[in-house]
């Protein structure tokens, strides 16, 4: 095996749910995104190529961190849109993290963003693209 294999390997990244069928309800139609089911495995297949594979697992915990981010190209238009479909955005009141009303953070070093879950817990984010 040649030592660069990884390197050219398409490699894809992954995250559990402890549900799948609303998995699927949320990603494929809440959000939008176009997603296949195969062996009771949610794939999600996004802009360039790119999917992302959710597993089944009952004893499932949410990670404590964003799993899955999507860059638009303005935040407030992308939460308004999101919240017509029924999203819910979180909110941050801590010294170096604060949102506004919408659920957006404006001021944190970082980019302009906000964060939902999916039905597993499992955060997500808009953010404003470079």
């Amino acid at each position: 095996m040649q030592p660069d294999f990884l390197k050219m390997s398409r490699a894809f990244s992954g995250y559990s749910a402890n549900d799948i069928p609303k998995a699927k309800s949320f990603y494929g139609e809440t959000l939008g995104l176009d997603v296949s089911e195969s062996n009771g495995m949610l794939t999600l297949h996004l802009a360039g190529g790119r999917d992302v594979l959710i597993y089944p697992k009952p004893n499932h915990t949410a990670a404590m961190f964003t799993v899955l981010n999507f860059p638009v190209e303005n935040v407030d238009d992308a939460v308004d849109a999101l919240s017509q479909r029924g999203v819910r955005f979180e909110h941050y009141d801590e010294p170096n993290l604060k949102t506004d009303a919408k659920g957006i953070c404006r001021a944190s070093g970082g980019p302009v963003i906000a964060w939902f879950k999916d039905p597993a817990g499992n955060v997500i984010s808009v953010l404003e693209a470079g």
